[in-house]
């Protein structure tokens, strides 16, 4: 093999390897996660999963959900940023494991975790079929209403009713005057999760009762803070699509069809979990 020949294999291989050193670099990397304030003493993290609510108290802090599992640390380097005293307690929106993934590591830490009922169930009884092994639910539930008091600070979870599951719960921060709402609202399109109890006729319903708060600002589920006006909206897209696809339904159209309907129309994906979930149970409840 002469020099030149020589020379460009062991360039190609370097490449290669470089390549394949900065792949398992990247692979070994933490989630990114990014701190926002919201309003005094409140703020969300966004990234790798659901919106995380962090209100800080004089005692300790109040976590709304805890994304994944793998997030954890992340989490907790999140909040030294901003205060030096432990999560006191976590408030879960429902049972999803972007949502309620790092129960298991917030209990190891000291953190006491709460729920509705139901969510609690569906961690028991593995109702999201694409969890992984080991979630932990809350050791403290709640059917309708209950609040968390710390360093003279509310956090308020009430249940509204079903709509993304059937264990929703709706965070409000009295003083704050700004509402959490887990997956109730979410994206640009709502998520129904049958398998886990969820509803589009109950959805319109459950945000109702929530936008009888007195509330100015929203932290959703995924996506960018917002404000009542915005809730309102994606509360009236969500009616506009249930009727939509209630008039497919009745005109005789099968699952099938259906699919390719929010495939064209919505832009949900032939995997997606919306046709997973969603759409099976459109054909039941909508016809």
């Amino acid at each position: 093999m002469n020099r030149k020949i020589l020379a460009r294999v062991s360039a190609g291989l370097l490449f290669l390897l470089l390549a394949f050193v900065a792949y398992t670099q990247s692979q070994n990397q933490p989630p990114k996660l990014t701190l926002n304030k919201v309003k005094d003493d409140l703020y969300e993290i966004e990234g790798d999963g659901g919106n995380v609510g962090v209100y800080i108290t004089s005692e300790g802090v109040i976590l709304v959900d805890d994304k994944y599992d793998q997030d954890h640390e992340g989490i907790l380097a999140a909040v030294k940023q901003v205060t030096p005293l432990p999560v006191k307690y976590v408030i879960s929106t429902h049972h999803h494991a972007d949502h309620s993934g790092g129960n298991t590591k917030m209990y190891t830490s000291g953190a006491d975790i709460i729920s509705t009922a139901n969510a609690r169930k569906n961690i028991v009884e593995k109702k999201q079929s694409n969890a992984p092994p080991g979630m932990t639910p809350a050791r403290i539930v709640f059917n309708e209403e209950t609040s968390v008091f710390l360093g003279g600070k509310e956090v308020r979870a009430r249940y509204y009713g079903r709509g993304h599951t059937n264990g929703d719960a709706i965070i409000y921060y009295p003083a704050l005057r700004t509402l959490q709402t887990g997956d109730l609202m979410a994206g640009t399109a709502p998520l129904i999760d049958y398998p886990g109890g969820g509803s589009i006729v109950e959805w319109t319903k459950t945000l109702d009762g929530a936008l009888q708060l007195d509330f100015d600002t929203v932290i959703p589920g995924h996506g960018a803070v917002t404000n009542k006006a915005g809730l309102q909206t994606y509360r009236d897209n969500v009616a506009k699509m249930r009727e939509r696809v209630t008039q497919q339904i009745r005109s005789g159209k099968n699952q099938a069809e259906i699919a390719k309907f929010m495939e064209t129309e919505y832009q949900w994906a032939p995997n997606s979990l919306q046709q997973q979930w969603s759409v099976p149970g459109f054909m039941t409840e909508l016809k």
